[in-house]
């Protein structure tokens, strides 16, 4: 723009507050959007495609694939090395074996590709279920009933150290009661009158060594019980995830066995090659009243049948959650109860004793004549004592020391809340896990999902002559082969 004089006038600056600023945005994020999931398409069509069909295929297959073999290596590490506690080196050469098995079974062989795939939905079927719920149940026994035994231990402690130490007491207050009598008949005179009390120091010693080891024996077994309950919660969560990982590969290989073999199989999904098929041939009415059974794959919603059985799960899920409230509750109240049994046992005090005796003995001769004359008897003394006794009442052992109280861990309730709030997902997240799975195993088998989409219009069309009363008719099969 110029003004009369020809000279160029600076333009305005646009208007942050225009109306079309949140719509440039929103359509900015949006092509964005659209960018990444093209892109995402793309990269997963290469990684689907059998037989790469260019350099450029094969190159992303190979990073693909390598991606995804140094994350399948280092979830290995972790997962030995961290969960299941074996010794670095050792899990070292497993990850590093199993990462280059996992490279060369994606990059040589397409099934393994499929496989691959196919066992990340499969955690959301039942299979995954029970392998989330045998991780959380192990990592939570690990954790908790290692640390309840340790603070019954410690609560043992605290009854063996003031089982000693009043023991202890008790014997020493004795002795010095002996030591008192002793001192009331300091020449040993056997008609004198005095407090006579005895202890057996062969039979003190015997009972003080019988309480000792029986408190000892005690304490032994529930250290043995602490280590063992240590070592089967680890080889039980060894073996398990073991076994539940095998059969979660081995679901997923029989999945995709069954889809390559049965037509039937897994055969429930109206899906977009059904619905070309359908309007190709003018054979739209078939799905205009769908049976029960037909599910349609773009459509987010469960059906009536889904959610009841979704429900019953939940409950059961339910409870599993309030075991494992109970659990981590008992090791809190554990925790507490030894702690504070550990703390009053540090605070009991050391009770000082005193012991004074005082001792007069006087006679008189012919007491009763002065009482003739109305006088006082005149006293004798004979013996007088006065001696004093002191020591300490002790309620805890010198010698004993207090073990302290372990406090829970954060971490592993943590987690396994965390695991199982996962299987809890798993029971709503059942279903589109099927249909993803359904869609994994045909972008990498077109050829058979056209077959399985002819067995389903078949199946389809034999249903509505059915219901018209109409003889079956021969279907169309050219383009299935």
């Amino acid at each position: 723009d110029k003004d009369p004089w020809g000279n160029r006038q600076p333009s305005n600056p646009p208007d942050r507050g225009s109306p079309d600023l949140p719509l440039c945005r929103w359509r900015y994020w949006y092509l964005g959007l659209r960018k990444a999931l093209a892109l995402l398409q793309a990269t997963w069509i290469t990684y689907s495609q059998p037989v790469p069909a260019s350099c450029g295929q094969l190159l992303t297959q190979i990073l693909l694939c390598g991606s995804l073999a140094l994350a399948a290596a280092s979830l290995t590490y972790c997962w030995l090395a961290s969960s299941l506690l074996y010794p670095l080196g050792p899990s070292a050469v497993v990850a590093t074996v199993c990462g280059l098995l996992a490279f060369l079974g994606l990059v040589l062989v397409p099934p393994a590709r499929c496989l691959f795939a196919l066992s990340v939905p499969t955690l959301g079927t039942e299979q995954g279920r029970r392998l989330l719920l045998s991780w959380s149940t192990a990592t939570l026994t690990i954790a908790v009933v290692p640390n309840i035994l340790a603070n019954l231990r410690a609560t043992g402690q605290v009854l063996r150290c003031v089982t000693e130490g009043s023991l202890e007491s008790l014997l020493n207050t004795t002795h010095w009661l002996q030591t008192a009598s002793q001192a009331l008949n300091p020449d040993g005179q056997a008609g004198s009158q005095g407090l006579t009390l005895q202890a057996q120091g062969d039979s003190a010693a015997a009972f003080r060594l019988h309480v000792l080891r029986v408190t000892q024996q005690v304490l032994e077994d529930f250290s043995g019980l602490e280590s063992s309950a240590r070592v089967v919660a680890l080889g039980t969560q060894r073996v398990v995830t073991g076994l539940f990982m095998l059969g979660l590969l081995l679901d997923s290989a029989w999945y995709l066995y069954r889809y390559l073999t049965d037509l039937r199989f897994d055969n429930i999904y109206a899906t977009r090659q059904l619905t070309q098929r359908l309007a190709e041939v003018g054979a739209t009415h078939l799905t205009a009243s769908p049976p029960a059974w037909l599910l349609w794959a773009a459509q987010p919603r469960l059906s009536q049948a889904e959610l009841l059985s979704c429900l019953v799960r939940l409950g059961l899920f339910t409870l599993l959650l309030m075991a494992m409230a109970v659990t981590v509750a008992m090791d809190y109240v554990a925790f507490l109860l030894a702690q504070a049994a550990v703390d009053w046992a540090r605070e009991l005090p050391a009770v000082p004793v005193t012991l004074t005796i005082k001792y007069n003995a006087a006679y008189t001769i012919l007491g009763f004549l002065p009482f003739l004359f109305n006088r006082p008897p005149l006293e004798n003394p004979y013996l007088s004592a006065h001696n004093s006794f002191q020591w300490e009442l002790r309620f805890t052992a010198p010698g004993c020391p207090l073990l302290p109280a372990q406090r829970p861990h954060t971490a592993a309730p943590l987690a396994a809340g965390a695991l199982q709030l996962a299987a809890c997902s798993t029971v709503l997240l059942e279903t589109y896990a099927r249909r993803l799975r359904h869609s994994i195993a045909a972008s990498f088998f077109r050829t058979q999902e056209a077959k399985r989409v002819c067995h389903l219009h078949a199946r389809l069309q034999r249903r509505y002559d059915r219901h018209r009363g109409q003889p079956a008719q021969p279907q169309d099969t050219s383009s299935c082969s």
